[in-house]
């Protein structure tokens, strides 16, 4: 038996220090050394020269819909597009059918691993106005990553808008807090301003930059009375950003790759297909979203993968389904974008992995370093491809990005050392393992 499992041989490897050519060795599912290495001594040599090695790219915003409709998404198929999109890590979302409110739901959960899940999934449980005294030991249990709360785009028991409640969730626990901080007062007063049938383009007056603002100040305010940090999830405003960048002590940032990407013409474009909450914005905005990020105020990139059938995406706005598919899109779109000259590749994965590493704490991920999980996603820079949606893994079958042409894109995705797609292949059965995270039980 050779002394290592897995040899990747002469990549040019994202680190934390640069991109240098070496090799990469992978003992017992983690990295056990970078340099020069003889072929002999690993069981599997693959040649990576003229491929940049990444540490695995983690998409932290994923809705795989799992418990809910099957012929829209489910683990299975969300972690299959992951992985063809050259992800390594999901973190999913708690709005499910019933949500993820208890310790039950969870272990529900993680007793489907690793047979459904292709890649290794961390999950948000859901603040709910019933589970509110019970958010401190549900963040404690392992594999969350976050608690996730709807102060505005939800309903029902999900939606807790109100200052007093938030302010309840946040003194129950410890953890960073993640948010979607849309304020849901002015989305319901703005509502009557609009009828079943008119344009789209609307989506993005209804709910305004005022919407976002109001209720992004509303949660950092809460969260500095009660000294909890909190993360505000999908930004999508300039005066957001602005605003967030003198509160780098309490928040932490995400922007999503739609409105890095996307401008308002989408709605003429897509109709339907180009309704999310918060709205895509106007150039200004996107603007806005890229000086952000390189001037080091955003802290990681998601997709917002969130899928609905075709019918729910058709019909009249403002009835349309608000959300859109993206975790296997997110990393040929944020290639392009290197490619493009709008971030380095280095910039790019401190987005990516290490960003979502550093955010929710996951201390085996986000970096090659001796040490960490033997998570790569090896990529093509030079590879030319256009996106269609007869690619897409999830069953709703569509994508805003469809004909959206890339260059640079994922060859291999490799978790624990066990390469798990290979130029659009899948290899070998779902083995995905739950992420562990500090502050929790941490059980892989």
């Amino acid at each position: 038996m050779a002394e290592y499992e897995l040899l990747l041989k002469n990549g040019a490897c994202v680190t934390p220090h640069g991109i240098e050519t070496a090799d990469v060795v992978v003992k017992d599912g983690r990295i056990a050394g970078m340099g020069s290495f003889d072929a002999a001594l690993a069981d599997e040599v693959i040649d990576c020269s003229g491929l940049h090695v990444l540490p695995g790219l983690i998409d932290p915003h994923v809705h795989a819909r799992d418990p809910g409709d099957p012929s829209v998404e489910t683990l299975l198929t969300a972690t299959k597009g992951a992985v063809l999109g050259g992800l390594c890590g999901i973190f999913d979302m708690p709005n499910t059918v019933p949500p993820l409110l208890s310790v039950a739901d969870l272990d529900a959960k993680r007793a489907r691993m690793p047979e459904e899940t292709w890649c290794d999934v961390g999950f948000y449980v859901s603040a709910a106005r019933s589970n509110l005294d019970s958010l401190e030991e549900l963040e404690a249990q392992a594999n969350v990553c976050a608690v996730k709360l709807f102060a505005g785009g939800s309903r029902g028991d999900l939606l807790v808008e109100d200052d007093a409640s938030i302010e309840t969730a946040l003194r129950n626990g410890r953890r960073r807090m993640c948010f979607h901080a849309e304020d849901e007062y002015r989305v319901r007063e703005r509502k009557a301003l609009y009828a079943s049938g008119d344009p789209h383009r609307l989506h993005a007056e209804w709910r305004d930059v005022d919407c976002a603002m109001i209720g992004t100040r509303r949660i950092v305010g809460l969260a500095r009375k009660v000294g909890r940090p909190v993360h505000i999830l999908h930004v999508s405003t300039a005066e957001e950003l602005e605003y967030l960048s003198g509160c780098r002590d309490i928040a932490t940032v995400e922007l999503l790759v739609n409105h890095l990407t996307q401008t308002d013409e989408a709605y003429d474009r897509l109709g339907g297909y180009a309704v999310m909450n918060p709205p895509i914005r106007s150039e200004r905005h996107r603007e806005a979203a890229w000086a952000a990020l390189n001037s080091g105020a955003v802290d990681v990139i998601g997709s917002d993968h969130a899928p609905h059938s075709r019918e729910a995406k058709e019909k009249p706005w403002p009835d349309t389904a608000a959300g859109l598919t993206g975790v296997q899109t997110l990393a040929p779109i944020m290639l392009d974008h290197v490619n493009a000259g709008r971030l380095p590749l280095t910039r790019l994965v401190d987005l990516m992995s290490a960003g979502p590493a550093r955010v929710y704490g996951v201390p085996t991920k986000g970096r090659l370093a001796a040490g960490f999980d033997a998570d790569f996603t090896i990529v093509d820079m030079k590879k030319q491809r256009t996106i269609d949606s007869g690619w897409i893994a999830s069953p709703c079958g569509w994508t805003p990005f469809d004909g959206h042409s890339c260059t640079g894109w994922p060859r291999m995705t490799i978790i624990r050392g066990r390469t798990v797609m290979r130029d659009d292949e899948l290899q070998g059965a779902p083995a995905g393992k739950p992420v562990p995270f500090l502050g929790t039980g941490m059980t892989r």
